[in-house]
């Protein structure tokens, strides 16, 4: 038998009141509402770290604040995340491997400002990886070096320097490696034409490119970062062999505020609390266990043996920063764009 409608009217009015004084009144009303939320847009192959991650941080948020909050991933091409930002998704933070791909919200939008780099510790990169090859079981094409990627008869496969950062980095570190090596930018561009010259495929990401070689058993090298080659190991078999070349790039990961979004939802100030905590020693050594080289240098102790120790140079020592380098070498119609043009012919 349903309850009469009279024995709930004394409530209903109180409520009623309540909300009616507060609307005129501007006096606060009790918090029913949901918990906060943040969207994280980040690169391809992070998701897993940061699914860890946010747990860890919601943990953290709740013992320091008592309140719940609700943590949203988004993940794809580096590139193509960042222009999905620029263009109306709203990220209260963004999560990448280069730092061109946060400097466009800038350019464009002004999403973020120009210093945006110097708003956390490691220019707001609280955790790197190099670029590694991933070769099958026994190196039977016996690949040692960038050099052997541009071999006649070998397969690599890259992911889409146009869109991904992780292309950009094969790129880049095929390209210094030369030039560490003492040889001449015509001989850097020389081994490039030749090494896109053998890809077979351009995936739109990280994690499509390790599906192709992987799963889909495409070609004889894989190149990607450090932090890959072990997830890419439990989940597909230990069929594979990671290669460290003599000389590889060191892969800042940074992070920012989107400044304008935050604003706008009222989330700044979870927002820099969350990526703030990425420097914490708890997320140091979640990132570690991700096989991320972290920031922190007693974590990097901790984990030394999972990180061989090797000749790493910056996009800044030897192309001058990621600006300088998107503009020469990645622009529509620059190197990378003449070099993919003949290596087609």
């Amino acid at each position: 038998m349903p309850f009469p409608a009279s024995r709930f009217l004394p409530g209903r009015r109180a409520l009623l009141c309540t909300l009616a004084a507060a609307a005129v009144g501007g006096t606060a009303l009790p918090v029913f509402a949901q918990a906060q939320s943040l969207l994280n847009v980040s690169y391809d192959v992070s998701r897993e770290f940061y699914k860890d991650y946010n747990t860890l941080f919601a943990k953290h948020w709740k013992a320091s604040t008592g309140q719940d909050v609700k943590l949203n991933q988004s993940h794809g091409g580096s590139s193509k995340q960042a222009r999905s930002v620029a263009d109306g998704l709203e990220a209260d933070v963004i999560t990448m491997n280069q730092s061109n791909d946060i400097d466009m919200l800038h350019d464009r939008g002004q999403l973020v400002p120009a210093d945006w780099a110097k708003r956390l510790p490691d220019n707001s990169a609280p955790t790197t990886s190099v670029s590694v090859i991933l070769v099958r079981k026994g190196n039977p094409k016996k690949i040692k070096d960038w050099d052997d990627l541009g071999r006649a008869g070998v397969s690599v496969v890259i992911p889409n320097p146009k869109i991904t950062g992780n292309g950009r980095y094969t790129y880049v570190a095929a390209w210094g490696a030369t030039l560490k090596k003492g040889a001449t930018p015509a001989a850097a561009r020389e081994l490039a034409t030749r090494i896109f010259a053998n890809v077979p495929v351009f995936d739109g990401g990280g994690r499509a490119a390790t599906t192709t070689f992987a799963q889909r058993g495409i070609g004889d090298a894989l190149v990607t970062f450090e932090s890959e080659v072990p997830l890419i190991k439990r989940e597909f078999g230990e069929d594979f062999d990671v290669v460290y070349p003599s000389w590889t790039i060191l892969a800042e990961n940074p992070v920012a505020v989107v400044d304008k979004v935050a604003d706008k939802r009222g989330s700044r100030k979870l927002a820099e609390a969350y990526l703030k905590y990425l420097w914490s020693d708890e997320a140091q050594d979640l990132a570690a266990r991700h096989h991320l080289r972290p920031r922190a240098a007693k974590v990097l102790a901790k984990y030394a043996k999972d990180f061989p120790r090797v000749q790493v140079f910056t996009i800044d020592e030897v192309f001058g920063g990621w600006k300088k380098a998107q503009k020469e070498h990645f622009d529509d119609g620059a190197t990378y764009d003449q070099i993919l043009s003949a290596a087609k012919r």
